[in-house]
Parts: structure tokens; C-alpha cells; sequence
């Protein structure tokens, strides 16, 4: 036995007398909901002089076996529940059980998200958006990922996009408001985005601001059973700040590379003594350039929050979001013709200095929730969505320009110049009763609600496109360049055509960057055609809880309208409807574990024009979806430490393909199928109550199972890679000389990619490294993120070889933040 050993025996042995010499008390209880007798985990119990803790488990159960016999003051708290205090005798040979109960606050009683979380970390253990009311996420049967907003902060995101990357099975599809999840697209321009869990639009050209969110979600699926079509892989759903009833106070400054610059305020609290009204507002400025040519954003976002609570059964919230946004479109990088991803340096674009993106949104919430009873209460939530878009950009024409033989010039890439106006606007109301009851033995969770959407493209929508070459007068243009009539196109001095709009030269971007004379240009105009759709829906939803076994059951019918032809004579209502199930099984097998199974029904309608196109071959049905899934849920370190993973089925019906005949050129055939499957696995929340950690690992199997086209049969889908792995962990120091100091560290994996267009052209995997530093002293902290490290070369996204979508290269940002 060395000297070490013998040292540490002496030690251990010496403690263990110390023990034995206290007359040790032991204090335990249980905390309760005081108005369900439900036991409430992470309830907080403290005892004063001297001072300990103890957090209640799963059951609402907690011991402290460290007590010396003695009068304590104690104090038992809960987010969503009233504070107690009282004063308690404890004895040394006493082994009585104590149970507390601990009253809801407002807050508490959500069915619609009106007041703030509180909490201040990774982890968010409650979502409206499995269920149409508050759910902890354990109890939902189906996966849903999530970011906090401490997350975004953490990491210094700016944009949905990137927020995304942390969520298993999940990644961006271009540079744009545009991600894969599960293997399907999903876009801003698809309609079927949430803000609050209400249908949203936006422009689908930028990524929505982070500033003003609590979090991201992701309820992965079909999820068309809760909130009508939406894409099989699954939904976005984006919870805005809602106002606190203490006060809290922030600002922000942020520099970084590319003359990045921002500005947030963050502003919460009681705007009466009776906390009755509560205010939130955030405020956000951005100027940034960027890595690539030309491109910049400007951003200024307003968004202010208020809610009312007139009294203990009323509440009422209102929020809204502003956005006002200048930037560039940009369009992506090309590379030359020969297929050398590395033949242009990633910051190339094909902008030029006269090119401009403005764009305006505006999204405005209401929310009510009465309480008639404990059990009964009526839920409505409003939203009102409108976007503007004023456009000039030069871009590629997705093709390479031509020789006079028709061959492909390597270093040459054609364009064509797009000026376009539009506005869309879009309304979504949401209403419904939740009751709850029990018969016999089983709880009821009942939800009977009504879901009414709509969106119009006014009239006024136009573009003018100049593309094509020029004819040989210079009168007009030609669209394409066919080689058998060459004698019909200006040619230059090597006999090569004359585009309309200049090419742009690889090899030499500087004149092709530089300011253009669009009045050179020949302009076709073409009108936005104005469109209009609406959907009505009932739903019925039953949560039945008994013992262990929690199930849950619901059925939606919707019918949707969409007008062909629009404000024009022609115009034609064209009719579509569907009655969608949801079937899901929970069961716990722990405190800590639950295992769960569900069955759900999607659908996306097809568009009015190929409803309508009396040479299609219609009717068509809708694109039909359905996923199984089963998966696992746990809750370790007191529910603070969540990990789960789910193994999953989708397939989709009914893809419309082109199927033209000699007779029939716009003949249509509804065979088109496709399948992903795969397995997921994340972690998410605080292993120490200093240390944080969010991981995940996706096997995505996506593939084409029947089309047209049998060369694309059992290929990944475009933009879906077969594995994706992200972690981020945050330690910080929490005493001794160098308190305040937090270090983090993150890796992000995506596997190779099939492009979208062009399916025979590939972008690479990579894996990224990114970092953090934090120091807090006081009220003020100072934050720097670096990413990736290695400046590792990387392609988010791409259609093809002429629109491929850079990740961004070595980068840093810092921050300083203050609180008051």
C-alpha cells in the first residue's frame, strides 16, 4: 500500500467520523399542484440558516438527509406557481413524510403561450405546438427539436437558418428561407410556416430574424392533423418573446467579421403596480456585409408585446413584429464548365453594384384565453401577415453562354436581369375549447377547435425580365440560340451570338460586378398573376389518461378553395378537401422514461392551375402523406438533462409528372412516390448547473420510390444528406478567481449531397468547428464566437454547378451585453 493510498484511507476514514458525530435530521416531503394534487417536478426547496437545497423529482418528491435537528425557515418554489414560506420543526428520529402544496399561478394555466418562459436555459420542457395546448414535450408522441433563445444567444445567431443546423435531421436546402427536414423542402414561400403556431408567410428570399424569438421548433411529420397542409418532413414554428411580470432589461452591441454590426434591446416587465399589464419590446438593428461580392443586409426590427389580465380567468396578448429589410439577392456561386467546384473562389457572385432587394413584413397576433371553469376554457388567436417586395437583380440564366456552334463557353455564364413588385398578405384564425374531465379512472384532455387561413397576391404584381440574345437588327431578342439559324442573331467578331444581357466572365468579375446601364437592356413585362386561396377546418383532439398509458387521438377535416385565373373572366373555384387522423400512444416506464408510437395523416392540395388545366387529365387528388414513428424520451439529473430518439416512416403519393403525347402536350400523371426513413438521437440541457450541452445524430434514408424518369428512382432527394451530426456544450466557471468565465465548443457534420437540378452533380460533406469565450462580471457580460476555425471550404445547399450556395468561411463575432 503506497503512501498515497494510505492518505486518502485516512482522509475517508476521517470524514466519515465527522459524520457519524453530527446528529443528522432527516427532512422529506412531496410538492403538489394544489388545484390537480398532480406532483410538480424541479419544484425548488430551500432551507435558511444554514442554507441548502433540493429540487423535487419526477414525483414531486425530495429528501435533505443533512439537516442538524432544529427550527428551519424554509421556502418551496416552481415556475407557474406560488412561492411559500413557512417555518418547520425537524427532529432527528422523526420520519414524517411533509406534503406541500403549492398554488398556479396565471401563468400556469396556458392553453395558448401569452405570458413568457422564465427559465434560463438550453432546456424548454412545455410546447403548445404537439397539442394545441400546453404539453410537456415527454408526454407528446411525436419529436419535436427546439432552440431557446439562451441557445441563439449563446451561439451569436442572427438567423433561423443557421439556428436550425443544432435540430436533428434538419439542414438548409440554399442561402434563402429554405431547409430540408426529413429529406423534404420546406420554404418560405410554401405557406405553411408558423409564428405562435399560426400560419405565416414570408419572402422566401431571407431567413427570418432571431432577436425577438423564445425559441425555434420543429415538430417533425406531417403535421397537416393540427394545422392543415404542410410538408411531410415536418413544421417550423417560431414563439415570439411574450412579456414578463418582473422586470428585466437588456441591451446588446455586436461587431464581426465582413463589417458585420447590430445593435438589440430587449425590454420586459409590469407596466401597472397590479401586474395586470405587462409589456415586452425588442428592438434590432443589423448592418452587415458579407463574404460574398456585394452582398449586404440592412435590417431593422421592431416588435413590440403586450398582455392584459384583467382578471384570474381572462387574458389577452398582442404582439406584433415589424421588419423593414434592404440587402442584395444573391443568387448564388458558378463555377466553370468543366465541373471544378473550386474553380471560382466561393465569394464570387453574380451581382452588380445597381442591383437592390427591399423587402417589408409585418406580422400582428392577437390572443385570448378565458377560463370558465377550472376545466373549460375558450381559446382564439389572430394573425395577420403582410409582405412587400421591390426587386432589381442581375443574374444567371442557369445556363452557360454559347459559342456560335452552340457550344457551352467555359468561363462565360449567361444572365438575365429580373424587376419585379409584389405583396402578399395572409390571415390565419385559430379558435377552439379545451375541457377537460374524467370518466372513471381516465383523464380527458379535450380540444374542439376551428382553423380559417387565407392568402391573396393583389393585383399589381408585375415583372420585367430581360434575357435571351439579341436578333439581328437589334430590334428585339430571341430566347434561345439555335445554330441552324445563326443568320437570325447580332454576332460579335469571333461569330459568336450577342446575349441581351452581357455574360458574366469567371474569369475576370470586376466589369461584370460594375455598374449596368439597364437601359441597354430589352424588356419583356409579365404579369405576377394575382392568386387567392382559403381553407376551413374543425378538429378534434382527446388526450385520455390512465395509469401509466397516455393516448392521443384526433381528427381534422378541411376543405380548401384556391380561384384559377384569378380576378380575371376565367376565374374558377376549384375544390379540394380531406379528413386527416392522428393516433399517438405514450408510456412511462419511469419517472425518467417514456416510450411512445403514433400513426399521422398529411396532405398538400395541388395547385389550382394544374386542377383546372382542362388538358391535364384532372381531377387530381392532393399529395398524400403519412409517417409511423416510435421513439423514446427521457429526463435525467432531475428532468434538467433530456435525451430521446425516434426511428421513423414517411411516404408521399400522388406527385404530378409531366406525361406528354404526340396529341396532348399538357397531359399530367398523378404515379409519383416517394419514401424516407431513418433514426435520430438527441440530447439537449445541463449535465452541471454550470455546463449545457445540445447534440444530435441523423440517419436520413430519403429516396424517389416511382416517377417518370427511372434515373432517379432509389437516389437520395436533392439537398438530404444520409447523416447529420451537431454538439454545443457551454461551461461556465461558477467560483474562484476566474469566476464568470464560460468557455463553448461545437462541431457540425453533413453528409455529401445530390444537387437538385442536376442530380449527377454532387457538394462534398464537412465538418465545422466553431468556438466561444464568455466572461460576466456584474450586469455586464462580453461574449466572442468564432466559427469555423479551420475555414473549412463548405456548400450549404445548391441546384446545380451555376447555383451552388457557400457556407461561410472563418468568421468572429463580438458582443457586449449589459442588463439592468
Amino acid at each position: 500500500m503506497n503512501k498515497y493510498t494510505i492518505l486518502l484511507f485516512f482522509i475517508f476514514s476521517l470524514f466519515v467520523s465527522l459524520l457519524k458525530a453530527q446528529d443528522f435530521a432527516l427532512f422529506r416531503g412531496t410538492v403538489r399542484n394544489e388545484q390537480s394534487g398532480e406532483p410538480l417536478p424541479n419544484a425548488n426547496i430551500t432551507t435558511y440558516k444554514p442554507t441548502t437545497t433540493s429540487v423535487t423529482d419526477v414525483y414531486g418528491q425530495f429528501i435533505l438527509k443533512t439537516l442538524p435537528e432544529g427550527t428551519y425557515e424554509i421556502q418551496i418554489s416552481a415556475i407557474g406557481f406560488k412561492t411559500i414560506k413557512q417555518k418547520i420543526n425537524i427532529l432527528k428520529n422523526d420520519r414524517s413524510t411533509y406534503d406541500f402544496l403549492l398554488t398556479p399561478t396565471q401563468e400556469a394555466l396556458q392553453t395558448v403561450e401569452i405570458f413568457g418562459r422564465k427559465e434560463k436555459s438550453y432546456t424548454n420542457n412545455q410546447s403548445f405546438i404537439g397539442s394545441k395546448t400546453e404539453t410537456k414535450l415527454r408526454d407528446l408522441p411525436q419529436s419535436v427539436s427546439y432552440a431557446t433563445k439562451e441557445l441563439i444567444a449563446d451561439q451569436g445567431l442572427m438567423r433561423v437558418g443557421d439556428i436550425v443546423k443544432n435540430f436533428s435531421g434538419v439542414n438548409q436546402f440554399t442561402f434563402y428561407d429554405d431547409i430540408t427536414i426529413r429529406g423534404f423542402r420546406i420554404n418560405g414561400g410554401s405557406n405553411t410556416q408558423l409564428v405562435n403556431g399560426l400560419r405565416t408567410t414570408t419572402g422566401f428570399w431571407k431567413q427570418p430574424l432571431a432577436n425577438y424569438l423564445e425559441r425555434v421548433e420543429v415538430l417533425k411529420g406531417p403535421s397537416s392533423a393540427l394545422f392543415g397542409n404542410s410538408s411531410p418532413g415536418g413544421v417550423v414554428n417560431r414563439v415570439t418573446k411574450k412579456p414578463l411580470d418582473e422586470t428585466r432589461k437588456s441591451l446588446q452591441f455586436a461587431v464581426g467579421s465582413f463589417n458585420n454590426m447590430r445593435a438589440l434591446a430587449d425590454f420586459t416587465g409590469p407596466m401597472t403596480s397590479d401586474k395586470t399589464l405587462l409589456y415586452r419590446l425588442n428592438i434590432g438593428y443589423e448592418n452587415a456585409q458579407s463574404f460574398r461580392d456585394l452582398q449586404f443586409d440592412k435590417n431593422i426590427v421592431i416588435a413590440p408585446s403586450f398582455s392584459f389580465i384583467p382578471s384570474a380567468n381572462t387574458r389577452l396578448n398582442f404582439d406584433m413584429v415589424y421588419n423593414d429589410s434592404r440587402s442584395r439577392l444573391d443568387r448564388g456561386q458558378s463555377v466553370f464548365a468543366n465541373g471544378d467546384l473550386y474553380s471560382t473562389p466561393i465569394s464570387q457572385s453574380m451581382s452588380t453594384a445597381n442591383d437592390f432587394l427591399n423587402e417589408q413584413t409585418y406580422m400582428i397576433t392577437a390572443s385570448l384565453n378565458h377560463h370558465f371553469t377550472n376545466d373549460l376554457s375558450f381559446n382564439a388567436s389572430y394573425i395577420k401577415t403582410g409582405y412587400a417586395e421591390d426587386l432589381s437583380e442581375h443574374r444567371s440564366a442557369n445556363a452557360y453562354a454559347v459559342d456560335g456552334n452552340g457550344e457551352n463557353i467555359d468561363n462565360m455564364v449567361a444572365r438575365q436581369v429580373f424587376i419585379r413588385n409584389r405583396k402578399r398578405f395572409m390571415d390565419n384564425l385559430a379558435a377552439f375549447f379545451n375541457y377537460q374531465t374524467r370518466t372513471g379512472t381516465i383523464l380527458h384532455k379535450l380540444v374542439l377547435g376551428y382553423d380559417y387561413a387565407q392568402e391573396v397576391l393583389p393585383v399589381g404584381g408585375s415583372q420585367l425580365t430581360a434575357s435571351g440574345y439579341r436578333n439581328k437588327d437589334n430590334t428585339g431578342t430571341i430566347a434561345r440560340f439555335n445554330p441552324a439559324k445563326i443568320a437570325d442573331y447580332m454576332l460579335d467578331s469571333q461569330g459568336n451570338p450577342i446575349p441581351n444581357v452581357s455574360s458574366f466572365d469567371l474569369s475576370n468579375p470586376l466589369k461584370s460586378q460594375q455598374l449596368q446601364d439597364a437601359s441597354k437592356y430589352f424588356f419583356a413585362s409579365t404579369l405576377v398573376a394575382p392568386t387567392y386561396y382559403h381553407l376551413n377546418a374543425f378538429y378534434l383532439q382527446d388526450q385520455l389518461t390512465f395509469g401509466p398509458l397516455q393516448l392521443l387521438l384526433g381528427l381534422r377535416y378541411e376543405t380548401y378553395k384556391d380561384i384559377v385565373n384569378y380576378k380575371t373572366e376565367k376565374a374558377d373555384n376549384v375544390y379540394q378537401d380531406v379528413l386527416l387522423p392522428r393516433i399517438g400512444a405514450v408510456y412511462t416506464i419511469s419517472p425518467q422514461i417514456n416510450i411512445y408510437g403514433t400513426y399521422v395523416q398529411g396532405y398538400n392540395p395541388q395547385t389550382a392551375s394544374a386542377l383546372s388545366n382542362p388538358n391535364a387529365g384532372g381531377p387530381f387528388d392532393p399529395l398524400e402523406n403519412d409517417m409511423t414513428e416510435f421513439g423514446l424520451k427521457t429526463a435525467w439529473l432531475n428532468g434538467k438533462l433530456q435525451l430521446s430518439t425516434a426511428v421513423y416512416q414517411i411516404n408521399q403519393k400522388n406527385t404530378l409528372y409531366a406525361a406528354p403525347t404526340a396529341d396532348n402536350a399538357d397531359l399530367l400523371e398523378q404515379i409519383g412516390k416517394e419514401r424516407s426513413k431513418g433514426i435520430e438521437f438527441d440530447i439537449q440541457g445541463q449535465i452541471l448547473p454550470y455546463w449545457s450541452i445540445i447534440g444530435s445524430y441523423a440517419h436520413n434514408d430519403a429516396k424517389i420510390t416511382h416517377g417518370a424518369n427511372n434515373e432517379e428512382l432509389n437516389r437520395q432527394k436533392p439537398n438530404a444528406p444520409k447523416n447529420t451530426a451537431n454538439l454545443w456544450t457551454r461551461f461556465s466557471i461558477p467560483k474562484g478567481a476566474v469566476k464568470g468565465l464560460g468557455i463553448g465548443f461545437g462541431t457540425n457534420f453533413v453528409d455529401k449531397r445530390n444537387l437538385s437540378l442536376n442530380q449527377d452533380q454532387t457538394i462534398p460533406s464537412y465538418t465545422l468547428f466553431n468556438a466561444a469565450l464568455y466572461y460576466t462580471i456584474g450586469k455586464v457580460q462580453i461574449q466572442g464566437n468564432f466559427n469555423n476555425i479551420t475555414n473549412k471550404t463548405h456548400w450549404v445547399g445548391g441546384y446545380d454547378y451555376i447555383r451552388l450556395f457557400p457556407g461561410t468561411p472563418r468568421n468572429f463575432l463580438f458582443t457586449l451585453g449589459y442588463t439592468f
